[in-house]
């Protein structure tokens, strides 16, 4: 099956990149081969094992079109203050999709650090992307981050120089708006050199309208590198969010990313690790919060291939009216791959009669000498809490909400940037105050 017969949702198979007429020759081939696999393979089904509890039937039917660049008034920087907090340091704003550059502000950085647009990268600085895009590995594909590949203009890159250390924290702001459907594709990459450390933050919002947002992050961390990642998806309730944060450890290196769901009629936070490098270490916690109809979905893939590697997973759920929350974790330990320090734990908490959640932690040992832990646990409020709350004079739906606060604060407590954590916190009282907690018990 040739690429220009692939059925794209909304006709997207019509669509290509603008620029790819500056872009080296292995861009095209690549973008080539990433629609190639799509016309082969389509899109996937609840058939497919990491997507059995989502159906993407509903986005495919619609008509989307390409986000392109913006013509019409941005919003203002103190608006986007408002909806992703101001973290300081240097900060990339992207409107649907594509660097706003009058809304970015670049603070200085130390010697060497370069951080750019992806559109600037593919035409100046070819050469560091290649191995990361054309290297890809063939394995986990599917379609959404094919068609990233294939379609993808825009997004950040950041380098990071062996042995550089960047204080405050580089913040991506992805903002989405449409009249009629659109469809982004940002696509963002950190390379972090040897013993360098560095924090990311991706922040994802959305005002209004119909909108997809199909986004990949890669992150490769050479030998004793340390980044933290944080993401916050706060896309508009109609609108789609699919992701997938894809990461690469080098030895002794330290990885930690926190994801927080808020928003987006259907949402999907793929993370998946490969763990190659002797001593690395991966921390992957997630707080996703799905109320109304929406629904959040969290598959996770960590492979210990190397010896003596670590991971931690720590997700938590509070799903409200007919919100539905998946979490789909999978751990596979390698033959070989002595020492594997590994933990997955999923905890939810159901706030409506109505709401649904399907854990599955999953553990694949192939080896000896190891020690791997996996537990899921889905419940509601101790009603017995509730009644000692209300005998101490605490009004029923605010006994209800304390306690609710109390099931996620663990999760915010981890988020090392004080003035993100501060801008979660209120984003996470906000939504705990509209559920309906007091309702139907």
């Amino acid at each position: 099956m040739s690429a220009t017969a692939t059925t794209l949702p909304g006709g997207l198979e019509r669509l290509e990149p603008a620029a790819d007429g500056h872009h080296p020759a292995w861009v095209g081939r690549a973008r080539h081969d990433a629609r190639e696999w799509v016309a082969e393979h389509g899109f996937p089904t609840l058939k497919d094992e990491d997507w059995r509890y989502t159906r993407v039937a509903s986005i495919l039917e619609i008509p989307f079109e390409p986000a392109l660049p913006p013509t019409s008034p941005l919003p203002s920087k103190s608006a986007v203050d408002q909806v992703a907090g101001d973290l300081g340091g240097t900060r990339l704003v992207f409107f649907n999709g594509h660097l706003a550059r009058q809304l970015s502000s670049f603070a200085d950085l130390p010697p060497g650090v370069r951080v750019t647009s992806f559109a600037s990268a593919l035409v100046d600085d070819a050469p560091l992307l290649e191995p990361v895009l054309a290297g890809r590995s063939r394995e986990h594909r599917h379609a959404f981050t094919e068609l990233n590949l294939a379609l993808a203009e825009d997004g950040a890159i950041i380098h990071i120089p062996a042995g550089t250390t960047i204080a405050a924290p580089i913040h991506l702001v992805f903002v989405s708006a449409a009249v009629s459907p659109l469809v982004s594709s940002p696509r963002s990459v950190v390379l972090a050199g040897a013993r360098s450390r560095a924090t990311i933050v991706e922040t994802h919002v959305g005002s209004a309208g119909v909108y997809l947002t199909n986004a990949v992050t890669e992150v490769v961390l050479d030998e004793g590198a340390r980044v933290e990642h944080y993401k916050v998806q706060d896309e508009a309730d109609s609108a789609f969010h699919l992701a997938a944060l894809h990461v690469r450890p080098g030895r002794d290196s330290s990885f930690s990313t926190h994801s927080l769901a808020l928003g987006g009629a259907i949402a999907r936070h793929e993370v998946r690790v490969r763990l190659e490098s002797e001593g690395a270490e991966v921390t992957l916690n997630g707080l996703y919060l799905p109320e109304g109809e929406q629904h959040h979905d969290n598959p996770t893939l960590i492979e210990h291939v190397a010896p003596r590697c670590t991971s931690r997973q720590l997700y938590k759920g509070v799903l409200d009216g007919h919100g539905r929350g998946v979490f789909n974790g999978r751990i596979v330990v390698h033959p070989g791959a002595l020492g594997t320090d590994a933990s997955q734990i999923n905890k939810n908490l159901l706030l409506s009669d109505d709401a649904e959640v399907d854990t599955r932690p999953r553990l694949e040992i192939l080896t000896d000498d190891v020690r791997c832990t996996h537990g899921a646990a889905v419940g509601q409020l101790d009603e017995d809490a509730v009644f000692y709350l209300r005998s101490r004079g605490v009004p029923h739906q605010e006994a209800r909400a304390l306690l609710t606060h109390a099931f996620v604060r663990e999760l915010l407590e981890l988020i090392g940037v004080g003035a993100l954590r501060s801008h979660v916190e209120n984003q996470v009282a906000a939504r705990l105050r509209a559920a309906r907690v007091g309702v139907g018990r």
